[in-house]
């Protein structure tokens, strides 16, 4: 089936901008120099403006881009990523990242699968599912600013289980994007792109919950 196929693509997508974003964040971790420029000066905040910028790009204009513009960007923007990954390689122990990423691949797996053969309509729940998130987006912002460590535990555990859920509704809608008969290389690039977010953002929620922190 066709949309077994655009899926396929998708998910595999999706693994080569994981594989680009550790990859790099491990090799930049391993750097002294590299840590020194991102993190020592502005370097961190132009690249997670140049992150914001090119997430934005490619959501808006991945289906009008040519096929290979448009993986060249999602692998730069994967690139990109893992250079401000390379932090979590620093603060926390490899093992426990491992773990995670282990168990983030887990809860994935099952709420793609939930969305793959479930035969409810998940394009409401998704839209609350995603103004729920907009909301939670509002009051982290607001506490950088008051510092509240029982508030973020609460806001991260909200944003796990808001993310677990928009999985299955994002693997859902790759499968209705199918009939539009748009480029199917397109499509397999911004259905990459959701499921990325998915699953970084299962990832990181999970790794500041549970992970072990270097001594």
């Amino acid at each position: 089936m066709r949309d077994n196929k655009l899926l396929s693509k998708s998910f595999l997508w999706m693994c080569i901008g994981l594989l680009v974003t550790f990859v790099t964040g491990f090799g930049i971790s391993m750097n002294e120099r590299m840590l020194e420029n991102i993190f020592g000066g502005s370097g961190f905040w132009i690249l997670v403006i140049l992150e914001f910028v090119l997430v934005i790009v490619l959501s808006a204009r991945v289906m009008k881009m040519n096929p290979t513009t448009a993986k060249i960007c999602f692998i730069l923007y994967s690139f990109v990523s893992g250079l401000t990954f390379s932090s979590i390689f620093v603060v926390y122990e490899l093992t426990s990242i491992m773990m995670i990423f282990l168990i983030s691949a887990i809860i994935f797996g099952i709420m793609a699968f939930i969305g793959y053969t479930t035969k409810v309509d998940l394009s409401r729940v998704g839209f609350y599912l995603l103004m729920a998130l907009f909301g939670v987006i509002l009051v982290s912002i607001i506490n950088i600013f008051l510092g509240n460590g029982t508030l973020e535990i609460i806001i991260c555990i909200i944003c796990l289980l808001l993310f677990i859920g928009i999985t299955a509704y994002d693997v859902q809608k790759i499968r209705a994007l199918e009939s539009t008969g748009l480029p199917e290389d397109n499509l397999a690039i911004y259905g990459a792109l959701e499921l990325y977010l998915d699953f970084i953002n299962i990832f990181l929620q999970i790794l500041e919950l549970f992970a072990k922190n270097k001594d």
